[in-house]
């Protein structure tokens, strides 16, 4: 119980501060991906905090014995560039070029009964299905 006590208010953390940032903005975010057109940096400034963070931090997380509200850490095991990732890191950047969203923004929208977003959300779940179907 505790650790989805945790999971929910950490992922209530997150959404809000999506919101604050501007990141479930999909013109904020086309705005930022436009380099060649009108540019928007503000955005950087969210990935570059989120990346400090992470940098500061990771290196003590990863020294301690397990996390704090569970088992075990989730940490990656595969380390090689190869196709799969390639393809879906494309397929990936195409999608949120074209919708300005990715997949923690928009469920972070979801209560905004946005059609747009709630179009983003039915189809990412067909591309999940899709995958397990092709991989499967």
């Amino acid at each position: 119980m505790k650790e989805k006590m945790t999971a929910f208010v950490l992922g209530t953390l997150f959404s809000v501060g999506l919101g604050v940032s501007g990141m479930m903005d999909p013109i904020k975010v086309q705005g930022f991906l436009d380099a060649a057109g009108r540019w928007d940096p503000s955005l950087a400034f969210v990935m570059g905090g989120a990346l400090f963070v992470t940098f500061v931090t990771y290196p003590f997380i990863v020294k301690r014995n397990g996390p704090i509200f569970g088992q075990q850490f989730g940490l990656p095991t595969k380390q090689d560039i190869d196709k799969p990732l390639m393809i879906g890191a494309l397929l990936f950047g195409i999608g949120w070029a074209i919708s300005g969203l990715c997949p923690g923004p928009a469920l972070a929208n979801t209560l905004s009964f946005n059609i747009g977003v709630l179009a983003y959300i039915a189809t990412m779940f067909i591309g999940f299905w899709i995958h397990k179907k092709v991989t499967a």
